[in-house]
């Protein structure tokens, strides 16, 4: 039986989360800096020190179009040990969770990608034959230059999660730009850097209202403070600037914030004035382990 999937309405837009996948990550790589003590009181871990973060892409479907924002983990691409290494409980369902909405990968018309590491990357991309093919043919791959040029020569501290197979069969659908891409009215891509070079979040608007989805430099509702850095973030300083400016703007636009990798929240608004929660839509798989609050 396929799991039913958690739609939110936002005026024109409609906006579905695809089952992505589910990794486990450490909890201290997680959390950075940040003492277990603390940050366990937020998000809950198990006896492996590992936190639940699914890998659901966001599907918006607007003015006829079909957007997806990152395209999960992936299917049949990682090792044996990766999958240990990495948590990996479920892979990438894209397919499955189209059909459930009466489409195929053909129909998806561009994918807003907010950074290329493999969680977010590896679903753009499938096995075929002894080699790779674009997930989404007739898709616009819309990425920021700098993670673009990251990718293709990685460092030695990213070769790690950049990887050939998740960009090369992809080269000819992918359109970089700099700061800001406002890719139609409503959906823009805004550079920030942070948890990579080339990190990116996206913010929606309908009229006067707003969501955030700021990425992996806030990945679950637990990252809400800004100084609550990922040990994987390669400039945690940027992070923290981005976080910063975004968190005092999403109180001054009264916004809400979306998740790719929460556990338990797809979406979440925070009172302007402090971190009672006001509006949410939670996520309706049930996750490995409940929240303690």
């Amino acid at each position: 039986m396929t799991d039913a999937l958690d739609t939110l309405l936002f005026h024109d837009m409609t906006i579905t989360w695809i089952d992505g996948g589910i990794t486990a990550m450490d909890g201290g790589a997680m959390f950075g800096p940040v003492p277990k003590p603390l940050w366990s009181k937020k998000y809950p871990v198990n006896e492996k020190n590992q936190i639940e973060l699914p890998t659901d892409a966001m599907l918006i479907q607007y003015q006829h179009k079909n957007y997806l924002i990152d395209a999960g983990v992936g299917t049949g691409k990682l090792t044996d040990k990766q999958i240990r290494n990495y948590g990996v409980g479920e892979e990438t369902k894209v397919e499955a969770s189209l059909q459930q909405l009466g489409l195929t990968v053909d129909d998806i018309d561009g994918v807003i990608m907010t950074h290329m590491h493999f969680d977010h990357a590896g679903g753009l991309t499938q096995q075929k034959d002894g080699g790779y093919y674009s997930t989404f043919p007739n898709a616009v791959i819309y990425v920021n230059e700098i993670e673009w040029s990251e990718i293709r020569q990685p460092n030695i501290r990213s070769k790690s999660t950049y990887w050939k197979e998740n960009w090369e069969p992809i080269q000819a659908q992918v359109q970089t730009f700099e700061d800001r891409l406002e890719i139609v009215s409503g959906i823009e891509l805004i550079h920030t850097g942070g948890h990579s070079k080339g990190h990116c979040i996206v913010k929606l608007t309908q009229g006067q209202e707003t969501l955030l989805h700021l990425a992996d430099i806030m990945p679950t509702h637990a990252h809400q403070n800004p100084l609550w850095v990922l040990g994987f973030d390669d400039y945690p300083m940027d992070t923290i600037a981005a976080k910063q400016y975004w968190m005092k703007e999403a109180k001054r636009l009264d916004a809400k914030f979306l998740f790719y990798h929460d556990a338990y929240y797809r979406m979440i608004q925070w009172h302007k004035e402090g971190d009672q929660v006001v509006n949410h839509l939670k996520r309706s798989k049930q996750p490995a382990l409940p929240l303690h609050y």
